[in-house]
């Protein structure tokens, strides 16, 4: 994607707060399920979701510098070495996601793919770059952190029928502009914070898992930003993650997302 589009797309994303920030509803004005049933509605609908069954990404994830330490998090890929510590390089990913919270990472770094893939129930991994060709199963702790990841829907879409529970927390400025905080309990009680823009209604905000640095667990939030419109969808282009205490962010940029691929179930399916 060139700066251009960039620009443009951060122009856009700034004017209606420019315009509208008077007019944010109080928050004691909308309910839970108001305010998701309008960002259901901001996102495209919820039969446009429950009509997707499978999704893909592709595009640049950032490593190097700071991020050597801080993305060697649950349910995220070790990150490859970098001749230069204190650099970032752009490594191309493709993600695939289908119903069932099943999921496939590919990393590509020198030549050499690492994979990352969870099919619902079980996890394994392959990776090059630390010399491990070998698949090895998830840990534990990564289990865990797939099992509360969420669908490719998202936490808010179709959240009763998950057995979901979410309460509004209050109002807070997220990047200058109000959201609605909510408090987002899963079915196995795991529990997080979303927060959704009081004026689009889309999630702008995630609690992010916390990341292990120097022997201590670290906050972290997941930033969505960049929506943009796929088969009348709203789909993030930019992920942001920022970690306590670690001064780089990691950015994903998203460049290509596909609407129900055809993904075979052998795509989640640990080699034997």
């Amino acid at each position: 994607m060139s700066r251009v589009i960039v620009l443009s797309c951060t122009l856009l994303a700034l004017a209606p707060a420019l315009t509208f920030g008077a007019d944010v509803p109080a928050a004691s004005k909308l309910s839970a399920a108001t305010i998701v049933e309008r960002n259901v509605a901001a996102r495209g609908g919820l039969a446009g979701w429950q009509a997707v069954h499978t999704l893909s990404w592709s595009g640049k994830v950032e490593a190097g510098g700071n991020n050597q330490r801080s993305m060697k998090a649950p349910g995220m890929p070790t990150p490859p070495p970098v001749k230069d510590p204190n650099a970032q390089v752009q490594l191309p990913f493709a993600m695939e996601m289908k119903r069932g919270r099943q999921s496939r990472l590919e990393i590509v770094f020198n030549g050499q793919t690492a994979v990352q893939v969870y099919d619902g129930t079980n996890g394994w991994k392959v990776r090059p770059f630390l010399n491990r060709n070998d698949v090895e199963t998830y840990t534990p702790e990564e289990l865990k952190m797939a099992a509360n990841a969420a669908d490719l829907d998202g936490l808010l879409i179709d959240y009763a029928a998950k057995g979901t529970k979410i309460d509004v927390e209050g109002m807070e400025p997220v990047e200058g502009r109000q959201a609605y905080k909510l408090k987002v309990a899963l079915k196995n009680n795991h529990v997080t914070n979303v927060w959704v823009d009081a004026q689009s209604f889309l999630e702008v905000k995630i609690e992010g898992a916390p990341r292990r640095l120097d022997g201590r667990l670290h906050t972290a939030a997941v930033f969505l930003r960049d929506y943009r419109k796929v088969d009348g969808l709203q789909i993030p282009f930019l992920i942001e993650t920022n970690v306590q205490g670690v001064q780089r962010t990691e950015k994903i940029q998203i460049e290509k997302v596909v609407v129900n691929p055809r993904l075979d179930d052998s795509r989640f399916a640990k080699p034997s």
